[in-house]
């Protein structure tokens, strides 16, 4: 009988490990997918932001962009003339950070 308990009761923690996955923030290129659609969130703009440093040898990962604003500054100033994060590095029209 305790066996059958011990089975049931880690069926459903697999169970809900499963579905807590599923429910985790899905990001295409900066965008958060929302019930079949695109739409631009912070979370997601990082992330992606956090991609392409990657992609241009930064060792940074997607928490730090989130969590630590000179960390993003800094990729913003290096990678700048990468078009994919204009939307991402915002900088006044004379090139200074915004908010400095």
């Amino acid at each position: 009988m305790s066996h059958a308990i011990a089975r049931a009761g880690t069926l459903m923690l697999l169970l809900l490990a499963g579905s807590r996955a599923e429910a985790a923030i899905q990001c295409k290129e900066g965008f958060q997918m929302s019930g079949g659609r695109e739409i631009a969130t912070p979370y997601c703009g990082d992330n992606y932001l956090a991609e392409v440093a990657r992609q241009h040898g930064f060792k940074v990962s997607n928490e730090e962009i989130r969590n630590n604003p000179a960390s993003k500054d800094e990729v913003c100033r290096f990678i700048s003339s990468d078009i994919r994060i204009s939307d991402y590095c915002h900088t006044d029209s004379d090139g200074s950070d915004r908010g400095k």
